[in-house]
């Protein structure tokens, strides 16, 4: 049984020069990784460039339905390790990313690691985007922990869980995640709730040392951008919350709003004020935007789930997800 295995899922070649450095990173860990498995979700000329050109790397294609849910679990089915860590493929990880990610798992009840992921700008910070909000670029955000501590779920481009953990859960689910650039997300919140559901007293860490850089291209800097992708974060809350009930899947989020953001908020106007800042002005009128933008998407998707249980009631229990089996694993040098 080899240690741990890299899952990095990809889609579209017009992200060929990240995934190339992506598996770079990957394969140069300092503790390296038993396997680094690359799955391209429905793109067949992609797949064979990736077996063309990437060499010492495990290629698979999604052969679920399309999306980062089914990618995944196409890369869990043929995994070869104890751990299975995910890194996105427009992010690199630092050199101890594994070491850091690893470390945890020696305490049983330890089911999932995840760690700091650092935005990798392509153009200039811009000064009116709250740190709070970094979540809306998939990555880590002011509120998280600053030295390794429980939290209730990992963020997708960085984390990692034991594989019979994964596989005895069925997976990701395929009614919520991102499909190609649609930015809807959540799948990896409403695993880590349901694995904490069915082991009670088990721990997922968040390890701040185990960093990845993952970049934010100049599309995600953009007011349309945090607007739509708040939203879009809140539809995806109220599916989760009514897949794993609305006291779990809002947990966290209740806590960001009610402890973090007034302060974030009240910081912000304090130091504008002090310091004729009128980025910071700013910063506080997009946490209070955001806040509203998501409460708007989940109040909107809450509805909707409603009126489609009424039109179709349909069970919420044990879930099983069709999931690949290590004879479609193809390895090539």
């Amino acid at each position: 049984m080899l240690g741990t295995s890299v899952v990095i899922c990809t889609y579209s070649e017009e992200r060929w020069d990240q995934l190339v450095a992506a598996v770079a990173s990957a394969q140069a860990q300092r503790a390296p990784a038993g396997e680094v498995i690359v799955v391209v979700d429905h793109n067949a000329s992609l797949y064979e460039q990736v077996c063309r050109e990437l060499a010492g790397v495990v290629a698979v294609t999604n052969t679920e339905q399309r999306g980062l849910s089914g990618a995944r679990n196409c890369g869990i089915a043929v995994a070869q390790g104890e751990i299975v860590a995910f890194l996105d493929d427009d992010a690199v990880a630092d050199a101890d990313w594994l070491a850091y990610l690893g470390k945890p798992f020696a305490e049983a009840r330890v089911l999932g690691v995840g760690g700091a992921i650092e935005p990798l700008w392509e153009v200039e910070q811009v000064r009116w985007f709250p740190a709070e909000f970094r979540w809306v670029m998939g990555c880590s955000y002011a509120g998280l922990p600053l030295r390794p501590a429980p939290v209730r779920n990992l963020i997708g481009c960085n984390m990692s869980f034991r594989a019979e953990a994964l596989r005895a859960l069925g997976g990701f689910r395929h009614e919520i995640g991102r499909v190609g650039t649609r930015p809807l997300g959540c799948e990896e919140t409403e695993l880590c709730i349901r694995l904490a559901q069915r082991w009670p007293g088990s721990l997922l860490l968040y390890e701040p040392r185990a960093v990845v850089q993952h970049r934010v291209p100049a599309t995600r800097t953009t007011w349309r951008y945090f607007r739509q992708r708040c939203y879009a974060e809140g539809l995806s809350k109220a599916r989760v919350s009514r897949l794993v009930r609305a006291q779990a899947g809002l947990a966290s989020e209740r806590r960001q709003a009610a402890a973090v953001l007034p302060v974030a908020t009240l910081r912000a106007v304090s130091h504008g004020v002090g310091q004729r800042d009128g980025a910071a002005f700013a910063r506080a009128g997009a946490i209070v935007a955001g806040l509203a933008f998501t409460t708007a998407g989940y109040l909107s998707g809450a509805a909707a789930e409603r009126l489609a249980r009424r039109a179709r009631p349909e069970p919420l229990g044990a879930v099983s997800l069709p999931i690949a089996t290590p004879a479609d694993r193809e390895e090539h040098a």
